[in-house]
């Protein structure tokens, strides 16, 4: 099997993306279609679930993979590897193309992502379920952080592209130290 780009070679890296595409725009036209026949809050609701679902376990991964938080004693510190590892979750979730994102410290117990593009966002939109849709973006965070083992004492948007802002701001306050909060 050919990996190259030439004529009438497959490029796979673009046929993985176009999966994904593919992927997200089910996922879109089922939730348009759960929305109008059982209402748009039940929508809402299991795609929540669902996501949270599916980030508990991305979390889980990502925690064996990289092992008990290391408890350094310097929470700015252990809160960078848990940055890290929040950036590791949303990597394997929703790859680089299909969405702008960073993560940074902001206080001793303070992560905050922001969202700049937004894949979900943009098919939701293309199926025509824009209106009443609620992003499940805390839903995810708090599936991540439970299957991380850490505890989340705020985790909220202060703004998001859904309501036209120009990024999300999403703000996950972590219990500290991180150590107390995981089963190792």
């Amino acid at each position: 099997m050919s990996t190259g780009t030439g004529a009438g070679e497959v490029n796979h890296r673009a046929q993985t993306v176009e999966a994904y595409r593919l992927w997200w725009q089910h996922d879109a036209h089922w939730y348009q279609g759960v929305a109008s026949r059982f209402g748009q809050e039940a929508a809402n609701e299991i795609n929540a679930e669902a996501l949270r679902k599916v980030a508990a376990h991305v979390g889980q991964r990502v925690g064996r993979r990289s092992g008990a938080f290391p408890d350094s004693g310097d929470s700015r510190k252990d809160l960078e590897e848990l940055r890290r590892r929040f950036d590791e979750c949303g990597d394997r979730m929703f790859p680089p193309e299909l969405r702008n994102a960073s993560t940074e410290v902001e206080d001793d117990d303070l992560i905050v992502l922001t969202l700049r593009r937004n894949f979900a966002i943009t098919m939701v939109r293309m199926a025509g379920s824009l209106d009443g849709y609620r992003c499940p973006c805390t839903d995810i965070h708090a599936g991540w952080s439970e299957g991380l083992g850490v505890t989340l004492t705020e985790n909220r948007a202060e703004s998001c592209l859904r309501n036209g802002d120009k990024a999300c701001r999403l703000l996950m306050r972590v219990r500290t130290p991180l150590a107390h909060g995981t089963e190792g």
